[in-house]
């Protein structure tokens, strides 16, 4: 460990409880409380901020396709939540809980935090870990100056020993959530998105360029990687697709004819839909980062405290890095051609889609696996259970795209997983069947982990 605080420019820090003995004669020590401001006492707004930084991040940087992404997002979520949790009631480490993470060093509750100072220590240099080698000077410097800049204003009236230790605990946490990362099989994976060589499966089934441009499929590996929950891979397994066939009266050639006649139908609407939902890699910052991008405005919509947005970015980390391996896994066990290149080579040469087809295989979706995730966080986080909730989704206006409402978290889910079909890139199965594995996988995160209750 001390390696890794040498390798960052930390002083080594010397954390003793103070144990005041009694003035009685039996000497009896009296037990060392938290003495720290709750979590819940602090704004979440620098972490709402550093999310949003983080999606100009992923579509700024070099080799971050929507796998690479939903990884970073998953260990800065993680970061955030381990930095934080001395001052949530009740909050239990996720070491022990998550595959891989190995013990994240604990507060001292006899000596004070500032837990907002110590989020933003440990989020600034996951985020510098995470891009690491593709970061460019620009978008270093804007991680950078965020930091400087959140300490600056946190520390106003903050006695500087409190500052130092805050700053220091974050930046302990960050390195050995990041040494736990190097071993999950997609270190610095941006390197090498392709994971070449790898050699595609022949047959009439199987996948096929659909650009010639990107010749080889994107991360092809992925599916091996250590997910945070075993179960959300071993247990999360979608059904066979429906056997591929080129005969014209088969059921797989009727799915094909289903997207056929979608695009070519198409009201206005379920254009702008797919459009939309395209979360194109670095012309946005990718589908997951979508998710993260309306779990921001969620939170500053309720004024969430430093307490619940750390633990709800915490459940969408994970969900979302789950969900991309799990996903994954499925694509490459079927390698299943896209509809674009069986209908122009069975039904119509001329056929053109909504939008670009990415280069991995068809079954199942990715998207509709991510919003099934990110779906059940939310329901969990912001309702009662039943999904209901009122809001308008801003977060494509930046890229140009007019806001849409929803008034249930289910009904966007499969919006987004829709958005695939009447772009004519999917089967209608493999967002039905993506949607259903992905929600496995939020229920999952929200049940299989010990978080902290009564959230404020």
């Amino acid at each position: 460990m001390a390696k890794l605080y040498l390798r960052r420019g930390l002083l080594p820090a010397i954390m003793v409880a103070i144990i005041f003995s009694s003035c009685h004669k039996d000497n009896t020590k009296i037990e060392p409380i938290n003495v720290s401001p709750a979590a819940r006492s602090y704004s979440s707004k620098q972490l709402q901020d550093y999310f949003t930084l983080m999606c100009t991040l992923t579509k700024s940087t070099k080799g971050f396709y929507p796998p690479q992404a939903a990884r970073a997002y998953g260990y800065v979520g993680i970061a955030a939540y381990e930095s934080v949790r001395g001052g949530i009631p009740g909050a239990a480490s996720l070491y022990g809980q998550l595959n891989g993470l190995t013990p994240v060093p604990t507060a001292n509750s006899a000596v004070q935090y500032n837990w907002a100072i110590s989020s933003n220590a440990a989020i600034a240099d996951m985020m510098r870990d995470m891009f690491d080698l593709n970061l460019t000077t620009i978008t270093k410097g804007k991680i950078d100056s965020s930091e400087q800049a959140n300490l600056a204003a946190l520390s106003a009236g903050v006695s500087q020993d409190v500052v130092d230790r805050s700053v220091q605990f974050g930046k302990s946490v960050s390195a050995a959530i990041y040494e736990a990362s190097k071993t999950d099989g997609g270190h610095q994976s941006y390197l090498d998105a392709f994971q070449l060589p790898y050699t595609l499966p022949a047959g009439d089934f199987c996948w096929v360029a659909t650009n010639p441009a990107v010749p080889n499929p994107i991360s092809p590996k992925w599916g091996t990687n250590r997910p945070f929950l075993s179960a959300n891979v071993n247990n999360v397994t979608p059904p066979a697709h429906t056997t591929f066939s080129a005969d014209a009266s088969s059921a797989f050639y009727a799915n094909a004819m289903g997207v056929y006649n979608q695009v070519k139908n198409n009201s206005a609407e379920q254009v702008e839909i797919a459009k939309f939902w395209a979360d194109d890699p670095f012309n946005t910052c990718t589908p997951a980062g979508h998710t993260f991008n309306i779990l921001v405005q969620l939170l500053k919509e309720n004024n969430a405290t430093l307490e619940k947005a750390s633990v709800a970015f915490a459940k969408l980390s994970i969900a979302e890095n789950d969900a991309f391996i799990s996903c994954w896994k499925c694509k490459y066990q079927y390698n299943l051609i896209r509809p674009v290149s069986y209908i122009k080579k069975y039904i119509d040469p001329t056929f053109a889609t909504v939008i670009g087809t990415p280069a991995f295989p068809s079954y199942s979706s990715g998207h509709a696996y991510e919003s099934g995730a990110g779906s059940m966080v939310f329901i969990n986080m912001f309702t009662n259970g039943n999904g209901n909730y009122d809001f308008t989704d801003y977060s494509q206006l930046q890229y140009g795209f007019p806001s849409r409402h929803y008034s249930n978290f289910t009904d966007m889910a499969l919006e987004c997983a829709n958005s695939r079909f009447y772009g004519g890139i999917h089967y209608n199965e493999d967002n039905l069947e993506g949607l259903k594995m992905g929600q496995e996988v939020g229920d999952n995160v929200n049940k299989l982990i010990v978080w902290p209750a009564n959230l404020k």
